[in-house]
């Protein structure tokens, strides 16, 4: 949607403000009166009151006329058809509101549109997140995501042709670790239990000898040797058997209750080639390995966000770029840049979120409200830049007090791409509000 004209009437005083259909600055304009004009551009799409009428281009390219006569009847027309429509907008009492097809109110409608300093002081976890993305090394980043997405599909594909999935992959290796730590205590308690044995019953049978000749004293120490022998096999079989039970316990999650049957039940016998196996679970380790080295790179962030978002993240690139190398910075002052660039995706999120606001994916103006009050003189002339911009795919209206952008706007209003509105000697009240307005061109 895009405004082209919004004309209030006020007694015997009519105001007129043709926009540009990119971007329009209104400069000169002090607090209370921004707070009037807001009221009026983002009430003109409302039930408003009479006496304020609309031009404006719908997201189907239809330009449509909202007339509110004082003591008549309100209606909307289709110019290009000469049709009237206004049974498409009318609510139950018969009162014009564009906003209501969109699902929207009034209310809604001025807390989104308009986008003060503060509001770019805010903004949501995905934004947070695609800053964060931009400013990490792109080639890297794209890279361990294609290594990622590659890794996954190779074990998708292993998984596939063994008549499995990928997440069996994990099954079967926890199967398999289980079972070779089951063998290496079975063998190990083998091992401890015959030497033991034999240990101990050379000692039990040394015992009676030595009590014989020398007395009970001689015998204790082949005692201790022999009861330690025991123990020492005890220890070596309970491992042994606590392994047995994690291998159970891992077979049992698999639906099988053998390590032969297991292998024979995942796979029909395919399984139990080595050769199949092994080529699994290294599609396995080669995804682990893959997102060891992702979270070193993005932390925490899933790679499939990642992948959706590209757009977003490539754009907030070039935008971070665009602030860095606009030549307006010094680059001695680190911190202006990231102030700028912080901004910077604040106004892009803004104008994002304003493009699909409606419960259809109506696309709304943005009007910024002197965005760049606390900000310093010099990272300004980018910022301003960067709207220009974005009013390529999107209306924008820039209301702001100072000369300094009213010059900037002055200047790139020589080419075509934006108009700008300055105030005259001429004052205008807007109705129903203590505002006094300063028109002109």
């Amino acid at each position: 949607m895009r405004y082209e004209r919004l004309v209030i009437e006020s007694g015997d005083s009519t105001l007129a403000l043709d926009l540009h259909p990119k971007l329009t600055v209104i400069s000169g304009v002090s607090r209370v009166e921004r707070d009037g004009l807001v009221n009026e551009l983002v009430g003109a799409l409302g039930s408003g009151r009479s006496g304020v009428h609309l031009e404006l281009i719908d997201d189907r390219g239809t330009r449509l006329a909202v007339f509110r006569p004082r003591g008549a009847q309100h209606r909307v027309v289709n110019i290009d058809a000469a049709q009237d429509v206004t049974d498409r907008y009318a609510d139950a009492d018969g009162r014009v509101d564009l906003l209501r097809p969109a699902g929207l109110d009034v209310r809604t409608a001025r807390s989104s549109m308009r986008c003060g300093a503060a509001d770019l002081l805010t903004s949501s976890e995905r934004h947070q997140r695609v800053r964060q993305l931009a400013q990490l090394n792109q080639r890297e980043l794209w890279a361990a995501v294609e290594e990622v997405t590659r890794a996954q599909l190779q074990l998708d594909q292993e998984a596939a042709a063994l008549g499995s999935s990928a997440e069996d992959a994990e099954v079967i290796e926890r199967i398999e670790a289980r079972h070779a730590e089951f063998e290496r205590h079975q063998g190990r308690s083998e091992q401890v239990r015959r030497a033991t044995y034999l240990l101990a019953g050379f000692a039990a049978i040394g015992v009676v000898p030595a009590m014989s000749w020398f007395g009970l004293v001689a015998a204790i120490p082949l005692i201790v040797l022999a009861a330690a022998a025991v123990v020492t096999s005890i220890v070596c079989w309970r491992h042994a058997e606590s392994s047995r039970t994690h291998e159970h316990d891992a077979l049992a999650e698999a639906g099988a209750q053998s390590y032969l049957g297991f292998h024979i039940q995942r796979v029909n016998g395919l399984l139990s080639s080595d050769q199949t196996r092994k080529r699994l679970l290294e599609a396995s380790e080669a995804q682990r390995d893959a997102l060891r080295r992702w979270s070193i790179i993005a932390g925490t962030i899933e790679v499939e966000w990642v992948s959706r978002h590209r757009g977003e993240i490539d754009a907030a690139v070039r935008v971070r770029n665009d602030v860095m190398g606009s030549g307006f910075l010094p680059n001695s002052r680190t911190e202006h840049t990231e102030a700028a660039t912080e901004l910077a995706h604040s106004i892009l999120a803004r104008l994002d979120d304003l493009r699909q606001m409606g419960r259809n994916g109506e696309t709304f103006p943005v009007i910024f409200d002197d965005p760049f009050a606390n900000t310093e003189m010099e990272l300004r002339p980018a910022l301003f830049s960067l709207i220009a911009r974005a009013s390529e795919h999107q209306q924008v209206i820039l209301l702001v007090e100072d000369a300094d952008t009213a010059e900037w706007a002055r200047l790139e209003a020589m080419t075509g791409e934006l108009s700008l509105i300055e105030p005259s000697r001429e004052i205008v009240e807007l109705p129903n509000s203590s505002v006094e307005l300063h028109t002109g061109v």
